[in-house]
């Protein structure tokens, strides 16, 4: 292995939802008011001439962001440098769905969850994209509420029903995972059951060709998953799908801007994207609630390319011989190097404590 890699040059995207109002239970109006009335169109013609560039491509949740109406003025706004890359399963906000969607108890909400994937896979259709979904109100909030082998029965046959769909249509289906939130106790909690999920569908006669996993980082670090291990993982059985960048404080999801903390496992993870060919996008999973939005994005941009350079400047060979001996010492060493911690630094930190 070569001591330097070459940059990959992934292209971005990032969730229009990073220019809302950034609600929260305490500010329910939202910490950017000034968005509320706003349209989506309006918000990607902020974002698009904020951002320039260093945004390839945006993502919007069905119903609620992007709608068959709406798609044409979306679309004047993305102009022909930007894309719409991914549609995201929009029912999690509707309390309507307060009990599920695929998963609610009463089958006439089923049908209807599962009619408004089928309907936002064909928009994905239409227009090139990929579809998120993220299962967020696909759970409970209480033991004993729920039969969980049912639920877990009516979940995974109406995954079956929208991944078929988006099988016939040619759409890629991303599969997130996240522990809590809405539901307290989301059925798909963790890279592992995302994978159950996709081979279970398998065995049940399911194409799985076009469905793979999206790594919504904060949510791997609220579980303890860490970062370069887990893509790692996907990559290995070739369900690596696309990613979603952030940061956060480890018990939450944050959705901080990009490199604010775990940054050893964020110059892990680039690593392991490029050494095992990842060739999709960074997309960029961000809820910048007191910030100045635009700017929030553009410097999770610019810290996740710096963090990618350390990554690549990382002396390749001394870190394989290190990692095939299990040594945290001879890793770390070649990671600081990167950072700085050179053997010159060395000298002078010797130096100054010999003259202490």
């Amino acid at each position: 292995m070569s001591s330097a890699m070459r940059n990959p040059r992934w292209k971005t995207s990032v969730g229009i939802w990073a220019f809302g109002p950034a609600g929260t239970r305490f500010v329910p109006g939202g910490y950017h008011p000034e968005m509320v009335r706003l349209p989506v169109e309006d918000r990607v013609q902020l974002a698009v001439e904020g951002l320039g560039p260093l945004v390839h491509g945006y993502e919007f949740h069905y119903g609620s962001e992007i709608t068959e109406e709406n798609l044409p003025r979306i679309q004047a706004a993305l102009g022909q440098e930007h894309d719409i890359y991914c549609i995201c399963y929009g029912l999690v906000p509707n309390p309507r769905f307060k009990l599920g969607a695929l998963a609610n108890p009463d089958p006439a909400l089923r049908a209807e969850a599962l009619a408004h994937h089928r309907a936002a896979i064909d928009l994905a259709a239409a227009v090139g994209a990929r579809y998120i979904i993220w299962p967020g109100n696909e759970g409970y909030n209480y033991n004993l509420m729920r039969d969980c082998a049912a639920t877990w029965g009516h979940f995974l046959e109406g995954l079956q029903g929208a991944v078929e769909h988006a099988a016939r249509r040619g759409v890629t289906v991303y599969l997130e995972h996240k522990n809590s939130e809405p539901a307290m106790q989301i059925l798909m909690r963790n890279v592992g059951m995302a994978l159950f999920i996709i081979y279970k569908l398998q065995t049940m006669g399911t194409d799985v060709s076009r469905l793979q996993v999206n790594m919504d980082w904060q949510h791997l670090i609220m579980n303890n998953e860490p970062l370069g291990e887990f893509a790692a993982l996907l990559l290995r059985e070739g369900r690596m799908g696309h990613q979603h960048a952030n940061s956060g404080w480890g018990s939450f999801d944050d959705d901080n801007m990009t490199g604010a903390s775990f940054i050893e496992q964020t110059v892990d993870l680039a690593r392991v994207l490029a050494e095992g060919g990842y060739t999709g996008r960074i997309g960029f999973d961000l809820y910048p609630y007191t910030e100045d939005t635009v700017a929030a994005v553009r410097r999770s941009v610019l810290q996740w390319e710096f963090l990618t350079d350390v990554a690549l400047r990382i002396d390749g060979e001394r870190l394989a011989a290190a990692k095939q001996k299990a040594d945290a010492v001879g890793a770390y060493s070649a990671f600081f190097e990167a950072l700085g911690l050179t053997r010159e630094f060395e000298e002078r930190v010797v130096a100054d404590y010999r003259a202490r």
